[in-house]
């Protein structure tokens, strides 16, 4: 009931249009288009470009400078507000279509630049993935806004499996099909066609959106500080580092844990890759029925247990030595989907606290939050590792869990006494919050 009550607030009239015109298939491809085109960007750079680079040559260190395109998206609330500003004009239609448009552009002919200087130059090609880091993270902005308030309660979890599922597959994309097309045509050839298919990408919300948009008044100047004295996203800001504190630590061993317990790199590859892509789509769309069916709370609580059993199996697997590849293979596979479904859980959560007045800032602080967790949690989990073993880090992974069991709970009932106390008061930190 809590969850139902929160997402009950995000309808406004780009929802209305939705519900009245376009069906909810063409709104998932087309914000789901923009989530591939988004982590295509990211495989490239992540995946795909290191494992060239060391073919190359470099050396690992100048490889690990790579990772700068992390930067943007830790960092993006910053700008979020005046993305915001700009995408909802004090009067008149929204103008997401033309930062969506522009941000896509900006990636595809940075992408152009990069497959002409090519990966010897490596300053000027890491300032080119820089850029369409940047491009990428700027228009998530506004595809999140978008998502937020036009989805309506009943779907948001399908908004979030597309979500969840389009950063798999673009992952994927860029870091799989990437290499082997530069393996089989070459450098040039390999990031020209991936900046056309950014291009395409966009191309369902370009031809969707600009018809749904429709002339508003709006009494609030989104802003950060808004955002900020927004109980709710105070809330949320805690939620996500209680959800994925656990999940980041194991996560992020998972990869050393199963090289050190005998499997070959090509099987990690594997799991990592093609395995990892489709269980975590699997997962996107069981947690997309699930919030749908459950709401998002009761799945947000039950991947918490998932992601808590899962952990206690790798501690246990780890403290006896387990060798044996198809049954740890199996367990990393189980790991991806519970992750994907709880990615899900979340932000279907998440989802609801965001106020429709400023979607775009309230939902980008806590992707800002959850990738600040991602970094942390793998540099801890590396040290403690390191230092404690394997059964150590991930045993305490899994006390993090268990803790996250009674915590977010709390946090959820609270975020929903929050709503509460504004619907029936009629005050809120944000003129336009509810219906």
């Amino acid at each position: 009931m809590a969850d139902a009550v929160l997402m009950s607030r995000g309808r406004g009239p780009v929802a209305e249009a939705v519900a009245t015109g376009a069906p909810l298939a063409a709104v998932l491809a087309a914000v789901g288009g923009l989530y591939v085109a988004q982590s295509v960007v990211t495989g490239v750079t992540l995946v795909g470009l290191p494992a060239i680079l060391r073919e190359s040559g470099l050396p690992l260190q100048r490889i690990g400078l790579v990772y700068l395109a992390l930067l943007p998206w830790v960092l993006k609330g910053l700008w979020a507000g005046a993305v915001e500003r700009c995408r909802l004009p004090p009067a008149g239609r929204p103008r997401t279509p033309r930062i969506v448009a522009l941000g896509t552009l900006i990636s595809a002919l940075s992408l152009a630049a990069a497959a002409v200087i090519g990966p010897a130059a490596f300053g000027p090609l890491l300032a080119c993935l820089l850029v369409a880091a940047l491009a990428t993270a700027t228009v998530d902005i506004a595809c999140d806004g978008f998502a937020v308030e036009t989805l309506s309660a009943h779907n948001r979890g399908w908004g979030n499996a597309a979500q969840v599922g389009g950063a798999y597959l673009g992952l994927s994309i860029g870091g799989a099909l990437f290499l082997v097309l530069t393996a089989e045509a070459g450098w040039t050839v390999a990031a020209l066609v991936t900046a056309a298919l950014i291009l395409g990408l966009g191309l369902p919300f370009l031809l969707l959106v600009p018809r749904l948009g429709a002339d508003a008044h709006r009494a609030h100047r989104p802003g950060l500080a808004a955002a900020l004295r927004n109980p709710r996203i105070r809330t949320g800001l805690l939620l996500v580092p209680v959800f994925g504190l656990g999940l980041r630590l194991g996560q992020s061993m998972l990869g050393p844990f199963l090289i050190d317990a005998g499997l070959s790199l090509k099987a990690v590859g594997l799991i990592n890759g093609l395995g990892g892509a489709g269980v975590g789509l699997l997962g996107t769309l069981v947690g997309g029925a699930a919030v749908r069916r459950l709401g998002s709370a009761a799945s947000v609580r039950i991947a918490i247990a998932a992601q808590g059993l899962t952990l206690v199996v790798f501690a246990l697997a780890a403290t006896w030595g387990l060798q044996a590849p198809e049954l740890l293979g199996a367990l990393a596979l189980l790991a991806a989907a519970t992750a994907a479904f709880g990615f899900v859980a979340l932000y279907a959560e998440l989802m609801a606290y965001a106020s429709p007045a400023q979607a775009g800032i309230d939902f980008t602080l806590f992707q800002c939050a959850d990738a600040l967790i991602a970094l942390l949690g793998g540099a801890v989990s590396g040290v403690l590792a390191g230092r404690l073993g394997y059964p150590a880090c991930f045993a305490l992974a899994a006390c993090a869990s268990l803790a996250a069991a009674f915590a977010a709970p709390y946090l959820i009932r609270r975020a929903a006494a929050e709503c509460a106390e504004e619907r029936t008061t009629g005050r809120g930190p944000i003129v336009g919050a509810l219906p």
